[in-house]
């Protein structure tokens, strides 16, 4: 009998729950457990960007931040109009002191959304 939730025999619905629990994991500061949660749903779904996006937070606030970068690339690919994971990918890009690409992100987050925090981090009048 096929599985298509990969090797663990995990339901759809488990991932939903999973996810679920990976968004109260990162909200109550255990980044780490929300990565392994998310790890599995997004083996399962890797064409799921909600997915993508709260694993790449997870890998921020767990400094992971090579992953971190991956992660909100490959969900810049898919909505390349996403501001918020232009911000998310700028501040990685800030702590990776790679700063010109970190720039270049706030700016796109600004442009795309001028929310006061994304306008400030764009430092339009410099």
């Amino acid at each position: 009998m096929p599985e298509n939730s990969g090797s663990t025999g995990r339901t759809p619905e488990t991932h939903v729950i999973d996810f679920r629990a990976a968004e109260q994991l990162l909200a109550a500061r255990d980044p780490r457990g929300a990565v392994k949660l998310l790890d599995e749903v997004v083996a399962a779904h890797p064409e799921n960007t909600a997915a993508r996006l709260l694993r790449a937070r997870a890998f921020f606030a767990a400094a992971q931040l090579r992953p971190a970068e991956l992660e909100f690339s490959v969900v810049l690919e898919r909505e390349p109009d996403n501001a918020f994971a232009h911000f998310a990918l700028a501040r990685t890009y800030e702590r990776l002191s790679r700063l010109d690409q970190a720039q270049r992100h706030f700016r796109l987050a600004a442009a795309l959304d001028p929310k006061p925090e994304y306008l400030k981090a764009a430092r339009f009048e410099s």
